[in-house]
């Protein structure tokens, strides 16, 4: 009579064709068939199929199979796949399911999503991260804000453990802000979404990611986007007599938000400035690429005004890495916000990022400028990579005529 257990001889295990072997008690030698366009060599896996009582089957026995792992030389051998299989065979006896048995031992080893999240920024994000901003926007959305101000967007989803994140979990977070911050919302879901693949690598949870986007939420969210409104933008005409008005405002925000417009710059790229970035013998300002949209450094030629308004906040204990223009707070930044509460005050609708708009339609509509030169003053990519970088390299001079021109166009109140 034929061994009904250990039929399978450590030879076999890399030379069987396809399909399923058994080697007795339960423990299965399982050679996969090939895919067309697949590896010459088939997947090789150790399979213990058993019966047991199951809740959903209503208490009745049920065939359940659990893998075991990788067979061959690339992973367990056959006295190992035996031992495994015995493993389960006395849980069986002991009246456990191996299956779930197995399940609750990484259920108990999970954590909660927070504290796997905030070890993944310390170990991934701080690592790729371009610059520092980027990672305090991790923890900002995913840990919460420092502070007590300020959204705290995943406070729901911290608590859970990352075995047990659903997609209504993850649903609850998005649906809030889906439809004011979608930007912010689909930043938001990235970043669960990259947290719970990387929570699946460390074999802390199984199955699907339930903040997937392509044939997930993509189906339980709004797809289309509402048509991002214009930033309304001062006409140029009327700009001379803003500036009058502006200059006679004495404040850090004033003083910012005519740096901003002399530079045809946006928020970011201003408020975030530093004095050594600031050339004075070349009248250049150069913005880091970390807080460009491009990614690529900008050099801004300075007109006489806005050098006039360095020079006015320049003192002799000015240091190199102080901020341009200073917040309320000691070592802070003025605050994106500030030059836009400034202006609802002197123009309702207005914004900061507008004003590049009306210089845009000015330099247009009034100068004889080139349009590469109005568009390398904006930071715009231009053209191919051949052509940006020989431009790039031969416009600065054209730049600063530009500006310059702007300067004098924005004091000129025989315009009005």
């Amino acid at each position: 009579m034929a061994r009904q257990i250990d039929r399978l001889s450590p030879s076999q295990i890399d030379s069987k064709p396809p399909g399923r072997y058994a080697d007795g008690n339960g423990l299965y030698l399982v050679v996969d068939a090939l895919r067309p366009g697949a590896a010459a060599r088939p997947r090789r896996r150790w399979l213990f199929m058993f019966r047991a009582r199951s809740v959903t089957a209503g208490g009745k026995s049920k065939r359940f199979e659990m893998g075991l792992g990788t067979a061959g030389k690339a992973g367990l051998g056959l006295a190992e796949a035996r031992r495994k299989a015995a493993d389960a065979r006395r849980l069986l006896i002991d009246g456990t399911n191996p299956l779930q048995h197995r399940r609750d031992l990484r259920a108990s080893e999970s954590v909660p999503f927070g504290v796997f999240a905030e070890q993944y920024i310390n170990d991934v994000v701080a690592r790729e991260a371009k610059n520092e901003k980027h990672i305090a926007q991790w923890r900002m959305t995913l840990l919460g804000p420092k502070e007590s101000e300020g959204p705290d967007y995943c406070a729901s989803l911290r608590p859970k453990r990352v075995d047990q994140v659903t997609t209504e979990d993850v649903l609850l977070v998005l649906r809030p802000i889906w439809d004011e911050k979608r930007e912010t919302a689909s930043r938001i879901r990235g970043r669960i979404a990259r947290v719970l693949d990387a929570a699946k690598a460390a074999k802390k949870r199984s199955g699907d990611n339930p903040a997937a986007w392509t044939g997930h939420l993509d189906q339980l969210l709004a797809k289309k986007r509402e048509r991002a409104a214009n930033h309304k933008a001062v006409p140029y005409t009327e700009l001379p007599a803003f500036m009058i008005d502006l200059r006679q405002r004495n404040s850090i925000s004033a003083s910012a938000l005519e740096f901003t417009i002399l530079c045809a710059a946006r928020t970011g790229e201003i408020i975030g400035a530093t004095w050594s970035e600031i050339d004075f013998d070349r009248k250049l300002f150069a913005v880091p690429p970390e807080r460009m949209k491009a990614g690529k450094e900008h050099k801004v030629p300075l007109s006489d005004r806005a050098v006039e308004i360095l020079e006015s906040l320049r003192s002799p204990n000015t240091k190199a890495a102080d901020f341009l223009f200073p917040g309320a707070k000691r070592g802070k930044p003025l605050s994106n916000m500030a030059m836009l509460e400034l202006l609802r005050g002197m123009r309702e609708g207005a914004t900061v990022h507008g004003f590049r708009s009306s210089f845009s339609t000015w330099c247009t509509e009034v100068t004889d400028h080139d349009p590469e030169t109005r568009e390398f003053c904006l930071a715009h990519i231009v053209g191919s990579k051949a052509q940006q970088s020989y431009v790039r390299g031969t416009s600065l001079e054209k730049r600063r005529a530009v500006l310059a021109d702007w300067a004098e166009f924005l004091k000129n109140s025989k315009q009005l």
